[in-house]
């Protein structure tokens, strides 16, 4: 209570200092003391005694220190102790963006565990994996067609699901998201960065919930590696997709107008993937090496035929059997990988691009 004393302010009686503190900004004591308490608020009378009694103290501790740290006069700075600075300023740098990323990885996880696992969208997942479970029940090998209507049913679902829900992400985080930058709490980068480590395991859930109920029920290849490359390829997907909604999210930065372009963008998308036209027009086939749908649907089809299996149960050569021959399955893994990183980069450069 010593500190209180010196800037003119004893309470009546013994309190604890971090409540008489509270008490005192808030203006709820009334003091024995007069003079500065009387012409203005506890508040400034605050602030004017400390620029009074120990603002002094304060800079003369600060300035002896600096003092004591600066070089004697006539000693030469050496290159060696030049070196040693940068590196120690490059070292708490280095510490600093690891505490602002830490601090925003553990509350972008709060966040989007609240956001992912709410009632309405676990309900919307794990209802539509069972009605397409039952409606795909058991299905047979040899009814190629039944197959592939599920294969792109699966690349629907998660392409509009997953894209839409993320398109709103940046958006609705505009406002929180300028006044803390403009008050210099952390780096884009760290926040950028802490916000893609916390939306992987909260994006990756659901669909493997879905996968484990549908692939089952609806009776796909019964291999385990056959229903683990299916899972990898629906979770690499699911994130080339929420990339999508991310980046179209930051470049607009308006919630109905991003949730728009996305929706027509994905449709474009769905209908050049090779499921519903085969022959599309040459001046638009550009369009289905852009669609991240085409690249999943062509996966997902070589993970459950083999070789020439679907013309073989078909008895003909089947349409999809051209889409196993213009795209190998290196070049659908690179071109989704190329998409996952190209999505976010561009998503990095429209907010760096926001005026703070």
């Amino acid at each position: 209570m010593d500190y209180f004393g010196e800037v003119g302010f004893v309470p009546r009686f013994h309190v604890n200092p971090a409540d008489f503190m509270l008490d005192l900004a808030n203006g709820y004591v009334q003091m024995e003391h007069s003079g500065d308490a009387e012409k203005s608020s506890l508040k400034q009378s605050l602030v004017s005694s400390y620029n009074r009694a120990l603002a002094p103290k304060v800079k003369a501790t600060v300035t002896a220190a600096l003092s004591n740290a600066a070089a004697a006069p006539g000693d030469a700075v050496t290159l060696g102790s030049q070196r040693s600075g940068n590196q120690d300023q490059k070292n708490h740098s280095r510490i600093n963006w690891f505490s602002q990323f830490t601090i925003l990885f553990h509350r972008s996880l709060k966040e989007r565990r609240h956001e992912t696992f709410n009632s309405l969208r676990v309900f919307q997942v794990i209802v539509t994996a069972l009605l397409a479970g039952s409606i795909w029940w058991h299905s047979s090998i040899h009814n190629v067609q039944d197959r592939l209507g599920l294969l792109f049913f699966i690349a629907i679902f998660w392409g509009v699901f997953t894209s839409f829900n993320a398109v709103f992400t940046f958006p609705q985080e505009r406002a929180i998201f300028l006044k803390e930058r403009a008050s210099g709490m952390y780096t884009l980068s760290s926040y950028f960065m802490a916000r893609m480590a916390g939306d992987l395991p909260m994006e990756l859930v659901l669909p493997t919930v879905f996968a484990f109920i549908l692939y089952w029920m609806a009776g796909l290849r019964p291999e385990i590696a056959a229903f683990l490359l299916t899972l990898v390829v629906l979770l690499g997907y699911v994130l080339v997709t929420q990339g999508l909604g991310l980046m179209v999210g930051a470049v607009i930065m308006d919630a109905k107008q991003a949730s728009m372009v996305v929706t027509i963008t994905m449709l474009s998308f769905l209908l050049t993937a090779g499921f519903y036209v085969q022959h599309v027009p040459s001046c638009l086939t550009w369009l289905k090496y852009t669609s991240l749908t085409f690249y999943c649907y062509r996966l997902l089809i070589g993970v459950q035929y083999k070789g020439n299996e679907m013309d073989r149960y078909l008895g003909q050569k089947s349409a999809e059997e051209g889409i196993l021959s213009q795209v190998s399955i290196g070049e659908s893994i690179i071109a989704l990988i190329t998409m996952f990183a190209g999505y976010r980069i561009l998503a990095y450069i429209a907010l760096r691009r926001l005026k703070v």
